[in-house]
């Protein structure tokens, strides 16, 4: 008689670690979260290999955890993060699973990659549900890399386990994020309709790797469609900085998206990419005229110190002297409220640029140190303490507080930076150097408009 499967539970500190986490991620890191396509995850218990494309590291994983909340998720994760003794109890309790590279482990340790995937099939043949990223590495840009084949063995030695009577899905999703590196930005998650592999069993027996390459071909594409994928990598950087500034917001606006809510603002961005590609491809001389011209106007505000926004609203000295008084009247809230919180700000900056080499960590460090260090400090230790020496309903009111003060001190500091931007933006002495970028701006405009019609 076949034993039932159910998927395995968290113990109860996990879940509540679990909802810990979403308190930092999603109530404070995060401003706004985006859950697309929910409706197409199959139902807990169905064996399910979630597939998405790579872009934030941890933050990947983590969000997709917490949102399926209803399910025994299993991760695999690069094995050098699993050495210490109390985090591979701890990531392994939690569904994580040990990855080797040869790049990174040696080839002698590409063996016990046979565990990982047994561990992985078994979990499935639980019942539960396993997320890979088949890039097998996070990109830097905003693309899809090359997939490979590790999840779809995984998912049909399941099904084989199974006796192939079971099926097992195969759900594509993706990640996409208004910001890479700062907090207090949006994220959004899509689930597309899961690949059922019941239906290739047949062809599996007879050709097990063209079968697998068949329907790698097909996940990719699927998840390829939901994200914002840009294949030009020659001019990247032009093409993301067009379409994170002015001309994006025009653009979205021309054509009825809405630029400032996530899930619209990555259909505009799709389809503003696809217009510049086949722009590129009927006018190769002129595009590359407009690339560069784009980048150095990017490098000019760099140098400047000011942001794009500015030749859109086109502030004079009036708008800086407001917004300089509305900053100096803001200030006594803004110390009541980075007092308490300014740990959150400081202590992933003391040590960014000591440990981490790869911008891409940045976002993921920046949760992780708040999760363990910042927030402890800031809100765990001083709402104990408020209940111990003042009492229940003052420690209530500073947790329940500390959220609020939290995004009021990152919203001033952020006026505070547009602020500064401004002041570039009027002083005499970038007058010229301003006004030679505002004319080479509405020059790159004119040539895309004309050229996108």
């Amino acid at each position: 008689m076949a034993r039932e499967r159910k998927p395995r539970q968290h113990p109860l500190f996990l879940k509540a670690f679990r909802t810990y986490l979403q308190f930092v991620n999603s109530g404070l890191y995060f401003r706004k979260e985006h859950i697309i396509g929910l409706e197409n995850v199959p139902v807990d218990g169905t064996p399910v290999v979630v597939v998405s494309n790579h872009q934030n590291c941890l933050n990947d994983p983590l969000c997709v955890c917490l949102q399926l909340t209803d399910r025994r998720m299993n991760f695999i994760a690069r094995a050098n993060v699993f050495k210490n003794p109390i985090f591979n109890k701890a990531l392994r309790a939690m569904g994580l699973l040990p990855a080797y590279r040869m790049s990174h482990e040696g080839f002698a340790a590409i063996n016990n990659n046979r565990d990982t995937m047994d561990a992985a099939g078994q979990a499935l043949t639980d019942g539960e549900t396993l997320m890979l990223y088949p890039e097998a590495d996070h990109q830097d840009k905003r693309w899809l890399g090359k997939f490979k084949l590790g999840y779809l063995r995984i998912a049909f030695d399941a099904a084989e386990r199974m006796e192939f009577k079971q099926d097992v899905m195969i759900l594509p999703s993706c990640n996409h994020y208004s910001n890479y590196y700062h907090a207090r930005t949006d994220m959004l998650i899509k689930f597309g309709e899961p690949v059922s592999l019941k239906q290739y069993y047949d062809e599996y027996r007879e050709a097990p790797r063209e079968t697998m390459v068949k329907i790698n071909t097909l996940v990719r594409s699927k998840i390829q469609e939901m994200m914002l994928h840009v294949d030009d990598l020659e001019h990247y950087e032009a093409i993301d900085f067009l379409r994170e500034t002015g001309y994006g917001r025009k653009y979205a606006k021309e054509h009825g998206f809405k630029f400032h809510y996530l899930p619209s603002r990555l259909l505009s961005d799709q389809q503003l990419v696809d217009a510049l590609q086949r722009a590129y491809d009927a006018h190769p001389e002129e595009m590359e005229s407009v690339y560069k011209d784009t980048l150095e106007f990017a490098e000019g505000i760099r140098s400047l110190n000011i942001r794009d926004w500015l030749f859109i609203h086109n502030h004079g000295v009036e708008a800086v002297i407001l917004r300089a008084l509305g900053l100096l009247l803001l200030l006594p809230l803004f110390i009541i409220s980075i007092i308490p919180t300014g740990l959150l700000f400081l202590i992933p900056k003391i040590f960014l640029k000591i440990l981490i080499k790869d911008q891409m960590f940045v976002s993921s460090f920046n949760v992780g140190v708040s999760a363990f260090i910042s927030v402890p400090l800031c809100l765990i230790i001083p709402t104990v303490l408020l209940w111990v020496f003042s009492g229940f309903w003052w420690a209530l009111g500073y947790f329940v507080a500390f959220p609020f003060l939290f995004v009021l001190a990152w919203n001033y500091m952020r006026i505070w930076q547009k602020f500064v931007g401004s002041c570039n933006y009027v002083a005499r002495r970038n007058r010229s150097a301003v006004e030679r970028l505002r004319k080479l701006r509405a020059s790159i405009y004119a040539r895309l408009d004309d050229m996108l019609k």
